[in-house]
Formats: C-alpha cells, sequence, structure tokens
C-alpha cells in the first residue's frame, strides 16, 4: 500500500526514527528497491527506470548487495518512479504505521507497459510486419503507463520541423509514442509514410474542406497536401525527453 505524504504532514525522520525500532531503514530500502524492481520486469528494467547500469543497480540491490541505498539515491528513485518523498523509507510490508492523520492510503501504482523504441524506416513498415523486429535485435524499450490498443512503438523525434514556435512543440529528440489503431482525425499528430518514401515522417493531420494534408509545427517547413498517396502509420499518443541519450 502506497502512502500519500501531504504537505505539513509528519517529517520523513520522524518516519525513519519510527521504523528503526522495527527494521533497520536500510533493509527497508532494499526491500522496496527489489519489489519496485519486481514490478517493472527486473534489476535491469529498474536500472533504466533510475539512469543508471545494471551493474551500478546490482550493487546496492543484488542478492549480496556491498552498497547501501543512501538518502539521495532513495530521493532520486522516488522520483523517477513518481512516488511520494519518504515513500522508500516506510515499511509497506508491515502493518500501517500509525503515524498521524495526515498519512493516508492511496490506490496500487499504476501498471508499467513497455514499448519498443525503433527507428524512422522501420516505423514505415510496422503494422504490417509479421515479425517487426528480430528477437534480442530491438535498439531499446521504454516504459509507460499508456496501455496501447495497438502494436504501440516509441520514436525518436529528428530535425526540427515539429519545433513550434509558440503552442505544442516537439523539438529534435523527443521521443514520441505511437497507437497504430487509434483513429487519425483532424488536429492529430501523426506519423505517416508518402509513397515516394521509405521513412515515415511525423507531422499534425489537417483536414479542410475534404482536403487532407500534413502540416509541420514549425511554420518554416512546408504544409504537404495528401490525397490517397500517404498511408497513416499510427498516431502519437505520449511524448517524453530521454535525457539518457541526449546526455551521451
Amino acid at each position: 500500500m502506497e502512502l500519500m505524504y501531504r504537505q505539513g504532514s509528519v517529517p520523513n525522520e520522524y518516519l525513519c526514527a519510527q521504523m528503526s525500532a522495527m527494521k533497520d531503514i536500510s533493509e527497508v530500502r532494499l526491500e522496496n528497491a527489489r519489489a519496485l524492481a519486481e514490478q517493472i520486469g527486473g534489476t535491469g528494467a529498474f536500472a533504466a527506470k533510475i539512469d543508471r547500469e545494471p551493474t551500478q543497480a546490482s550493487r546496492f540491490m543484488g542478492r549480496n548487495p556491498s552498497k547501501r541505498i543512501g538518502d539521495r539515491l532513495a530521493r532520486h528513485i522516488e522520483q523517477c518512479f513518481n512516488k511520494p518523498r519518504g515513500w522508500l523509507d516506510f515499511d509497506h510490508g508491515s502493518k500501517k504505521l500509525e503515524v498521524d492523520a495526515n498519512v493516508l492510503p492511496t490506490s496500487q501504482p499504476q501498471t508499467l507497459h513497455t514499448y519498443p523504441v525503433i527507428n524512422w524506416v522501420r516505423a514505415g513498415g510496422w503494422t504490417e510486419a509479421v515479425n517487426p523486429y528480430d528477437q534480442g535485435c530491438e535498439q531499446h524499450f521504454e516504459s509507460t503507463d499508456y496501455k496501447a490498443k495497438g502494436a504501440a512503438f516509441w520514436l525518436e523525434v529528428e530535425g526540427d520541423s515539429m519545433t513550434a514556435p509558440t503552442g505544442i512543440s516537439i523539438p529534435r529528440g523527443m521521443m514520441i509514442l505511437i497507437d497504430p489503431e487509434i483513429k487519425a482525425e483532424n488536429g492529430s499528430l501523426v506519423v505517416a509514410q508518402l509513397d515516394e518514401n521509405n521513412e515515415a515522417t511525423f507531422k499534425k493531420l489537417v483536414i479542410d474542406g475534404g482536403q487532407k494534408y500534413l502540416k509541420p509545427l514549425n511554420p518554416a517547413y512546408p504544409v504537404i497536401p495528401i490525397n490517397g498517396n500517404c498511408r497513416i502509420v499510427g498516431v502519437a499518443v505520449e511524448m517524453k525527453m530521454n535525457l539518457r541519450q541526449r546526455l551521451h
């Protein structure tokens, strides 16, 4: 059971003092970290989630950990998993800790879904492929709480045609999640493939008077009229910036 720490609630230091009578805080943090790892598929997925190498994660949460999870790392893990500050320090497997009325139970965390990151050439034929990629040859995976209707995948945005001066802007390097089973409507941000190009393109779908266009969000780029010469691969349903790739 998760705990929600509201403004003005009991300080984290007090929680730690209360728990110390039951379990060492290092043991509590280790158990909670292992539980999070189990929820998302193991130590490797956990390491990727917190931007660490699997070998680093094994040192503090493996079978025989050689390091403890310190305060700084504990807060980092909580932030990466969208947990409230101090969540990792609470023994969720023990009887509810009666600290004060400001500590209330909340619902269980949402299930994470993992989808492959593919390149733009592969995106064009994604929905038509019986096996879009050979097992073990995927570039890598990204997780989200979005449950796709179809065989969703991630793409890393290339170029600046979707970088807008105002409003929604999707700059180069942004990760976009594409769901092939979402219906593309006027205003949808879509990945499409033109007949004359093997690679997919990412644009805004505009329908005006029966005519369809692929419109960049960057006004410096031209609008592309489409009329039977374009196949919509899927609709963008989520975006995020992967800073790990940007820092390498």
